[in-house]
């Protein structure tokens, strides 16, 4: 069996609603995981941010907007009358029980309620599709299997059990259509897996069951070898290993969520990234196999600050470094790239919301510069070390780009280049022209 997840583009309008149903109807078994449609998370948040305000008229208003446009996807949706009153019957009732939260005191917890509509929207309404369209289907509630635990990771024991158990209720049926990114906490609480959790919940699913290959359905061709955006000419790449994967999707490349890669790396199910807009472009398969030798993409990372702590006194002190990183880990702030020398060591957040306070502890060790709105790109590839060529190919084409620090040896698929903000694009084609574009 397969799992397929299809994200809110490939869910954002009626047409594309019924093209997923034309996809998935080829006769095979496998489980569907859907995200809410495109643009209605961002809606949710707002009525959220509303009612946390104690504006009450401003999150019903707000409600009453969301739900006229789903009625009229739902009107160009259905042929039958009979399934688009049905249809139209639960949204309302998933439409009224947000109002309600109008009338209760506003929690962290209403809004993670709040959150998980969305994909109980998106997924009535495809079922009520499917089953107007004659395939055999069944809805299957996230909330019933998806779990987490005390510390918000998944409680893959409890998934599994839970996950098998409901599938063989009902046996007899093709596709099973479900929820991603909502789940329940250990409390028994409406909670989510945080935003891009819908290929979290794919890959999670795929492990419980050990699918045959989870699918990613989005409205890009796969992963590309350079951003698109800034770069002409880019192309998918064809084959990825899990670990090369993994620093593409921390290190920009949006297609996919960074957290969907370890489930199905473990289980050693490939994971296939395809066009919804394309069904028969090849995409990208990722896997445990890979090229050595070969540098497969570039990607990139905003958001950046570099911070440098210089003190000739203490650096080479036992303990300083732990020092240091205890700072960071205090205040809860995670550190993408880490250099040192002799007298100083520099390191990079993508979080701002405590920088004055780290900033501030670690004067104590030493002078501390802030060089903020810089951009990570990373060069991933399988790259041993003792293979030589590639650094100096790396470095040799940003030779006229200030380069704020460089990182290699964490692993061997990565080369970490700090350049500012305004020398991304600059960065991202100079290193394309010398790794892809020549003999």
């Amino acid at each position: 069996m397969k799992v397929l997840k299809f994200g809110g583009t490939s869910m954002g309008t009626a047409s594309r609603i019924k093209d997923v149903a034309k996809l998935i109807n080829d006769g095979n078994r496998k489980i569907v995981v859907l995200s809410a449609m495109s643009g209605t998370t961002n809606s949710l948040i707002e009525i959220a941010d509303y009612f946390y305000k104690n504006n009450a008229s401003g999150a019903l208003e707000k409600t009453n907007l969301l739900e006229r446009k789903y009625i009229e996807v739902i009107n160009d949706i259905f042929e039958k009358e009979e399934f688009a009153n049905k249809t139209k019957e639960v949204v309302h009732g998933i439409f009224d029980y947000i109002r309600s939260f109008s009338k209760s005191v506003f929690t962290i917890f209403e809004e993670k309620a709040i959150l998980a509509q969305g994909e109980l929207l998106s997924t009535n309404m495809f079922q009520f599709h499917l089953e107007e369209q004659g395939i055999s289907s069944v809805l299957i509630p996230a909330l019933d299997f998806m779990r987490i635990d005390k510390n918000a990771e998944p409680d893959i024991a409890f998934i599994s059990e839970n996950l098998k158990r409901v599938l063989k209720e009902v046996p007899k049926v093709d596709i099973y259509v479900t929820q991603g990114y909502i789940c329940r906490n250990f409390y028994g609480e409406i909670d989510n897996l945080q935003r891009g959790g819908s290929d979290y919940t794919a890959s999670l699913i795929g492990a419980a069951i050990k699918a045959k290959e989870i699918q990613i359905w989005t409205d890009i061709d796969g992963m590309h070898n350079n951003d698109p955006r800034y770069v002409e000419n880019t192309r998918p790449v064809p084959m990825l290993n899990f670990d090369e994967a993994a620093e593409l999707a921390y290190f920009g490349a949006k297609i996919l969520h960074p957290t969907c890669i370890l489930p199905a790396k473990l289980n050693n199910i490939p994971v296939r990234l395809l066009n919804t807009m394309d069904p028969k472009s090849h995409g990208t398969l990722i896997s445990n196999k890979s090229i050595k030798g070969v540098i497969e993409a570039i990607a990139a990372k905003d958001g950046i600050t570099a911070i440098k702590i210089k003190s000739g006194r203490m650096l080479l002190a036992h303990g300083f470094l732990r020092k240091v990183f205890e700072i960071f880990e205090t205040h809860r702030t995670s550190i993408d790239m880490i250099t040192t020398s002799e007298v100083g060591v520099s390191v990079t957040i993508d979080n701002n919301r405590r920088l004055a306070e780290i900033v501030n502890d670690l004067k104590k060790f030493g002078t501390v510069t802030v060089d903020e709105d810089m951009v990570i790109v990373c060069v991933v590839g399988d790259m041993p070390y003792e293979q030589v060529g590639f650094q100096a190919k790396i470095v040799s084409a940003l030779k006229d780009i200030p380069i704020r620090m460089i990182s290699y040896g964490g692993s061997n698929y990565n080369v970490s280049i700090l350049v500012s903000q305004e020398d991304k694009k600059k960065t991202l084609n100079a290193l394309s022209d010398a790794i892809f574009n020549t003999n």
